[in-house]
């Protein structure tokens, strides 16, 4: 079904290059590992067996990770309330709404499609936003989701987690395993060696969707609603909420940045931001500036 929320070709071209391009580093990957490990069936089938499991069952990964639980409207009904008007207004179906007890203010969308999808905020962000922003926040989760690009960036990770597994398996078989013999050492550190390049590939090429995929999705959201102020007005309390948040307590969020409305970088990001998973907040609030323009919004930033 096809929502009301802007479509976006350049983010569909991307999604198709980056997905196409992975494609071949997969096949590549497995075909290394099976010239390397001399075993097709057993590489064929983990790589399978995983690539099903992160498909099916991203979402129940990424709520169990960050501690977030699906809430009754009786629970959250203000939280309720929003999605189900955006969800009105996108013509899409209503995702999971779950909540996790987290401090640090942010929120995230997961799940393979419309239909399996879920939104979940933090008790921290829920604390900070007024209405018309969180209403902001969630229209750009929703946006993630009517876009697909939720779907891909799931599969897209994959090949870096198995390269990344495959990485730390070798090196502790190779720690732990005792004395081996010389084929075997010279087996082992080739396929640390394709692996971490493999990697680093997959790494560089899904960041680039990503900080793209935010913008279409602070674009889609800010049209939909036609208040690109408050998200204007969220992005900012957000990322200055975060900064002030020790870093010890966002590095489990860290590894998840990739599906999070802001990432988690901490008071100094440094290098982190060349890698970013998004775009700077100068650029999103350049964007937004434009937005707001174009479309004569006369809104105070941060109104309900």
């Amino acid at each position: 079904m096809q929502s009301r929320f802007r479509s976006d070709r350049r983010l569909t071209a991307r999604m198709g290059v980056t997905l196409f391009l992975l494609g071949l580093l997969y096949v590549a990957f497995v075909a290394a590992l099976i010239v390397l490990l001399k075993s097709w069936v057993l590489v064929v089938v983990i790589a399978a067996g995983l690539l099903g499991a992160q498909y099916w069952f991203s979402d129940r990964v990424a709520l169990f990770a960050m501690h977030g639980r699906p809430v009754e409207r009786e629970a959250y009904p203000e939280l309720h309330g929003v999605v189900d008007r955006l969800c009105a207004i996108a013509d899409m179906p209503k995702p999971v709404v779950a909540v996790s007890d987290l401090e640090m203010p942010n929120a995230f969308a997961t799940g393979r499609n419309a239909d399996h999808a879920v939104v979940c905020v933090t008790t921290g962000l829920l604390r900070r936003l007024e209405r018309g922003e969180l209403e902001g926040v969630l229209a750009h989760e929703l946006a993630h989701v009517a876009h697909k690009d939720v779907a891909v960036i799931t599969v897209a990770s994959f090949l870096g987690v198995i390269a990344g597994l495959v990485v730390r398996f070798a090196f502790y078989s190779q720690l732990f395993g005792g004395r081996r013999d010389q084929n075997t050492a010279i087996v082992f550190a080739a396929v640390m060696g394709v692996s971490a390049a493999v990697y680093a590939l997959s790494y560089l090429l899904i960041r680039a969707l990503s900080r793209y995929r935010e913008l279409a999705a602070d674009r889609a959201a800010a049209l939909l609603t036609g208040r690109p102020s408050v998200l204007a007005s969220a992005l900012t309390k957000v990322s200055g909420d975060l900064a002030r948040i020790p870093t010890k307590d966002l590095r489990t969020a860290q590894a998840f940045n990739a599906f999070y409305f802001t990432p988690a970088l901490g008071r100094d990001p440094g290098l982190a931001r060349i890698f970013s998973t998004h775009p700077s907040l100068e650029q999103r609030l350049d964007q937004l500036g434009r937005i707001s323009a174009e479309l004569g919004e006369a809104t105070t930033p941060g109104g309900v």
